[in-house]
């Protein structure tokens, strides 16, 4: 609700009645934030060490109604998330790994144009110019033909390079433990047969050595009725 909203208002830059409608969607929304803060924070087994912890969610739910820091509620939802997802086969790590990256340009996006649009010499005025900005800066190319031009706009650029920075750690960490988890899987399987081989030759050694006691007391009997039979 909170993301249709905002992208609501930024894309079709609203007025009048609409913008009421969005602004209200928004206050409400903000109050499901604080009431997942409160409620994490009632439920934490160490409230002391969970609040201190979780000083920037604190931060997040008493920002002031700032239209281009209201992209940082988002934090929250994708702690909620990643709450989710810590728990996840690894296939779905990577789903939400790459759901975050899009979210994240999608939410740049709508920040850098509702930030940019109206100042002076501004290089971002409609949302095709600013997804293609914050695709730029998510992956950390850095084409420099479209930049901010505000004090805040940079704020936001540095924001979403770390967090592009650390959604590839995420992706390259989760295929490193593939591979890891593939390799160490072949040299199981390659143990496996190596340890039915040896229990196979062992079966194969103590038949043999069944068969050859059971010869030698055949022989030992031979042996001995033909002692007996010299005697005679």
């Amino acid at each position: 609700m909170f993301l249709a909203a905002y992208a609501w208002e930024v894309i079709a830059n609203l007025t009048g009645r609409a913008m009421l409608i969005a602004e209200i969607i928004i206050a409400v929304t903000w109050v499901v934030f604080v009431v997942d803060y409160l409620v994490n924070l009632i439920l934490a087994e160490r409230r002391l060490h969970w609040f201190t912890r979780h000083l920037f969610d604190l931060l997040v739910v008493v920002l002031p109604m700032l239209r281009p820091l209201r992209l940082l509620r988002l934090v929250t939802l994708l702690s909620a998330l990643q709450r989710r997802a810590g728990s996840a086969v690894r296939g779905s790590v990577l789903i939400y790994a790459v759901g975050a990256s899009l979210l994240l340009v999608f939410v740049a996006g709508l920040a850098i144009l509702d930030t940019e649009r109206n100042a002076a010499s501004t290089q971002i005025s409609n949302l095709g110019d600013a997804i293609w900005w914050a695709f730029v800066t998510i992956t950390t190319v850095g084409y420099g033909d479209i930049y901010p031009a505000t004090t805040l706009g940079r704020v936001i650029a540095a924001g979403v390079m770390v967090a592009g920075i650390a959604l590839l750690g995420v992706v390259t960490a989760t295929l490193a433990s593939w591979i890891v988890d593939r390799v160490a899987a072949q040299d199981e399987l390659s143990h496996v047969a190596t340890r039915r081989e040896v229990t196979e030759l062992t079966e194969q050694v103590t038949q043999l050595k069944q068969v050859l006691l059971e010869h030698a007391a055949e022989m030992a009997t031979v042996t001995g009725n033909e002692k007996r039979e010299k005697t005679f």
